[in-house]
């Protein structure tokens, strides 16, 4: 399959590569980042997109995509698939896949779970919005750059299932790290909290695989000093798309304010930026009883 490929940064570099690693024919575009082997460099977008049967847009936002999407659907095949990996507001999803059938291609909103780690070894998880006939054309790309795809429903699905798995994630984390510290303050050693949590019913993917205590359970960021994994910034990101989404919905999410108040706070005003999202622990341990 020829694929186009725009977006090569931290995540889309090992993607594409992985694509071309199977066999793909990908060429690829991206403003400054290289391309990694196997990939054929572009000297533009459009160049990227000439001849392809999908492209695959990795994109840091929703304004970003849907000048890209502006920019290429009039230079791809007619038929061809626009593939966005890219995590977007759900409104500009549903904009450029209405704007990809009106050019005459198909597209899938999948975004992905998994992180540079998984983007590398090929584990990704895809939440994928779209037809059921251009979820399935796409479907054997998926099978390289990841474990699992699910197929979500129509145009914008992917984005709606992201949104919701990462406000979830975002309150799992903030309640866990507020646990720990508790813990600590009522003199409970971190690993018999473990030991009885991770068995019981505050069991959850955050405390069993990515607990946010050094030399706890499995090892995480926070045994690398809180290096990401995934950061901050990023959680930040998908959880005020979560409350963009919700004010559209017209959907009452209490904790998803919070969780967004709580990691503003966190990278904007203190010292979150650039780690793990996990290290709200330290935040909480450090912190008294707010008045």
């Amino acid at each position: 399959m020829k694929v186009g490929f725009i977006g090569l940064g931290n995540m889309g570099a090992p993607m594409a590569a992985n694509l071309a690693a199977a066999g793909h024919e990908v060429v690829g575009f991206d403003l400054v980042a290289p391309c990694p082997e196997g990939v054929t460099k572009a000297a533009s977008a459009i160049e990227a997109v000439s001849g392809a049967d999908v492209v695959v847009t990795m994109l840091p936002n929703g304004a970003i995509l849907r000048a890209v999407a502006e920019e290429i659907h009039p230079a791809m095949e007619p038929g061809a698939v626009h593939l966005d990996c890219s995590t977007v507001d759900v409104e500009s999803a549903r904009a450029v896949a209405d704007a990809a059938n009106v050019a005459g291609l198909d597209a899938v909103d999948a975004p992905v779970s998994g992180g540079v780690g998984g983007a590398a070894a090929g584990t990704l998880t895809f939440m994928a919005g779209g037809t059921p006939e251009a979820f399935a054309r796409v479907a054997p790309l998926f099978d390289v750059m990841g474990q699992k795809a699910v197929h979500c429903g129509e145009a914008g699905a992917g984005q709606a299932a992201k949104i919701c798995n990462n406000m979830i994630l975002g309150i799992t984390m903030i309640g866990t790290c507020e646990a720990f510290a508790l813990a600590d303050k009522l003199g409970l050693d971190r690993q018999k909290m473990f030991d009885v949590v991770s068995t019981s019913s505050g069991y959850s993917w955050v405390m069993n695989a990515y607990c946010p205590a050094p030399g706890v359970g499995p090892q995480s960021p926070a045994d690398n000093d809180y290096q990401p994994g995934f950061a901050s910034e990023l959680m930040l990101k998908d959880l005020r798309l979560s409350q963009q989404a919700a004010e559209m919905a017209d959907a009452d999410t209490p904790l998803g304010q919070a969780a967004t108040a709580l990691y503003a706070a966190f990278v904007e005003q203190e010292d979150g930026a650039g780690k793990d999202f996990s290290a709200m622990l330290p935040r909480f341990a450090h912190r008294a009883r707010a008045t």
